[in-house]
C-alpha cells in the first residue's frame, strides 16, 4: 500500500459539482508524531475474552486479510488461568500480535455501592491498599507468563506499575496502556497520563476533531480510540471519519469495537457463543473500515505487523524509596 498526502473526501467530486465545497484541511490541523517504525497507526481487536475466543479472531483475521497488531482483553487477569494465558501468549507469538490484558480489581466489582449510583462514584478506579495490590499481583503473574501489554483502569495503578516497570519487577518492554473508562478529555489530562507512564492512551470516542489536534499539541503518546465503540462507551461509529482522525490523531490505534452487542465483562462460559459471534463481528467491522481507507486513498502509513513499542515518552521522575513505616509510640 502506499500513501498520498491528500487523501480523496468522501463524495467530494459529486458534491463540488452541485456546488458544496468541503472545507480545507489545514496542515496546522495535523499530528507531527508517529510510530517508531515511521507509520501513523495500528489496529486492535478488542474484548478477546479467552483462547477460544483469540483464536475466532485469528483465524477470521487470515480469512478477511485484516492486519492485527493488538488484541486487548476486558474482563481481567484473574478471570484466566495460567493455561489459558499461556496459549494465548503463544498464539499470539505464533502471529507477532501484542497481547494486552486487564489488570484488576475494580471499583465497578467491588462493594462499593457508589459505583452503582447515577453518578457512577469513582468507576472503575481500585478502591484501597488490597485492591492496588490485586493490580499489582496480575500484573506479575501476567508478565511472568509472558504478557507484554497491561491495561489498566486507575491513575494510581499505572504509575504504580510504572515505578514497578522502571525498577526492573516488570520487565524494561512491558507497555501500559489506559483504559477508554477513564481516558483523559483534555490536553493537559492526556499529557499527565503519558507522565504517569501509559505507552498509549484511549480516549473516549466523542472528541471533536479539534480536540485529537489540542491534545496532539501537548503529547506524542498513542492514542487508543474505538471507531466503533460498544453501547456503555455511547455506541458512536466513525468510520467515515477515520481518515482524518488518523491525520489528527497519529500516532493511533483503530479499534475495532461493536455497538448493539451485550456486554460480556466478566466473561465466563455463559456468554460463550455472544462472546465468539462478537469477535469474529469486530473482525468484519475491521475489514469495513480498511475498505473505506483504501477507497478514499487513505490506507498508507499502517505500521509494519509485529510493531509494538511506542517510542520515546515523557515520564515524571520515578523514585523506588520505600514509604517509611510510621513510628510506634
Amino acid at each position: 500500500m502506499t500513501a498520498r498526502s491528500t487523501p480523496r473526501r468522501p463524495g467530494a467530486e459529486a458534491l463540488a459539482r452541485i456546488g458544496h465545497r468541503a472545507p480545507d484541511d489545514h496542515p496546522a490541523d495535523a499530528s507531527p508524531h508517529t510510530f517508531p517504525d515511521g507509520g501513523t497507526w495500528r489496529t486492535e481487536v478488542p474484548s478477546v475474552e479467552g483462547p477460544e475466543a483469540l483464536a475466532a479472531v485469528l483465524k477470521e483475521s487470515a480469512r478477511l486479510d485484516v492486519p492485527v497488531h493488538r488484541i486487548s482483553q476486558g474482563s481481567g487477569v484473574w478471570m484466566l488461568t495460567d493455561a489459558d494465558i499461556t496459549e494465548m501468549v503463544d498464539s499470539c507469538a505464533e502471529r507477532d500480535v501484542e497481547l494486552c490484558l486487564f489488570t484488576g480489581p475494580r471499583g465497578t466489582w467491588d462493594i462499593g455501592a457508589a459505583t452503582r449510583t447515577d453518578s457512577g462514584g469513582a468507576g472503575l478506579r481500585a478502591r484501597g491498599h488490597d485492591a492496588l495490590a490485586g493490580c499489582v499481583e496480575d500484573a506479575l503473574r501476567a508478565t511472568a507468563l509472558g504478557v507484554r501489554c497491561l491495561l489498566v483502569a486507575d491513575e494510581g495503578v499505572l504509575w504504580t506499575l510504572h515505578r514497578l516497570r522502571a525498577d526492573g519487577l516488570l520487565p524494561a518492554d512491558t507497555t501500559l496502556k489506559v483504559s477508554a473508562l477513564i481516558g483523559p478529555v483534555n490536553p493537559a489530562s492526556y499529557a499527565v497520563y503519558e507522565r504517569l507512564g501509559a505507552d498509549s492512551v484511549n480516549i473516549p470516542s466523542d472528541l471533536a476533531l479539534t480536540h485529537f489536534t489540542e491534545i496532539r499539541r501537548a503529547s506524542r503518546a498513542p492514542m487508543d480510540l474505538y471507531v466503533e465503540a460498544p453501547d456503555d462507551l455511547g455506541g458512536y461509529i466513525r468510520m467515515y471519519e477515520t481518515a482524518e482522525l488518523i491525520r489528527r490523531g497519529a500516532p493511533l490505534y483503530l479499534k475495532f469495537g461493536l455497538s448493539k452487542s451485550p456486554g460480556i465483562y466478566p466473561y465466563g462460559a455463559q456468554m460463550r457463543d455472544t462472546a465468539l459471534a462478537g469477535a469474529r463481528e469486530r473482525v468484519r467491522r475491521g475489514r469495513l473500515v480498511l475498505d473505506l481507507l483504501a477507497r478514499h486513498g487513505a490506507d498508507g502509513g499502517m505500521s509494519p505487523l509485529g510493531s509494538r513499542l511506542p517510542g520515546p515518552l515523557h515520564r515524571f521522575p520515578t523514585t523506588t524509596t520505600a514509604v517509611p513505616t510510621p513510628a510506634k509510640d
